[in-house]
């Protein structure tokens, strides 16, 4: 993405388009089947509620875009103990996303990419942030031996790039980020927000 050109209007959340809907979810009594250990997971590790899902879609149309929308939701408070999948193809724009994000949390210096190593952890005042990259993530073992479930027991933001290679581990998402890149550099952005932690972060 080009940058040095003067921010867009729309750098809010975008909060105006956001359709609401709903969902019913009951839980069942009988016991679940090993293959649900996601769902397991999600009940063991990320304890916001889920209350269906709020969506909005934006458009950045420029590097400086994508700068003042991650310093807007690096503001909300919610997002101190929050889940954020970041979906894209490869260029989209994902990891420089998350590094806007964590320059406006106050992070210092080089923010490597976490591809190799999967995980990056970060610490800002007193806030724990583990930014991953499950593009080579493959063996489920790999999760307990690299001490993954201990890191999502923990408070703490939680940003998460190519999450569907590891979605048996993983539980629903506070917030989705869904960003398509265009030949001339902007992006067309969905957000959704599935707890009330996400709709906080879109509010």
């Amino acid at each position: 993405m080009k940058a040095g050109m003067k921010p867009g209007l729309q750098t809010g959340l975008g909060c105006a388009q956001i359709n609401p809907c709903h969902a019913d979810l009951r839980k069942s009594k009988l016991k679940r089947p090993l293959a649900n250990f996601g769902e397991k997971l999600n009940t063991i590790l990320h304890t916001a509620p889920i209350v269906g899902t709020l969506q909005t879609t934006l458009h950045w149309p420029h590097e400086n875009a994508t700068q003042a929308w991650a310093a807007a939701l690096a503001s909300k408070l919610a997002l101190r103990n929050a889940v954020i999948e970041l979906h894209g193809d490869l260029g989209a724009g994902k990891t420089t996303l998350v590094r806007y994000i964590l320059k406006a949390l106050g992070v210092q210096g080089r923010i490597k990419s976490p591809s190799y190593a999967v995980m990056e952890p970060h610490q800002v005042d007193g806030l724990a942030i583990s930014h991953f990259d499950f593009y080579r993530f493959s063996d489920p073992r790999e999760w307990e031996d690299a001490g993954f479930r201990d890191v999502f027991s923990t408070p703490g933001l939680k940003l998460i790039e190519w999450a569907d290679n590891a979605r048996a581990a993983l539980g629903v998402p506070d917030l989705s980020i869904h960003i398509i890149a265009h030949a001339d550099d902007s992006r067309s952005v969905t957000l959704r927000g599935n707890t009330t932690t996400g709709q906080a972060l879109l509010a």
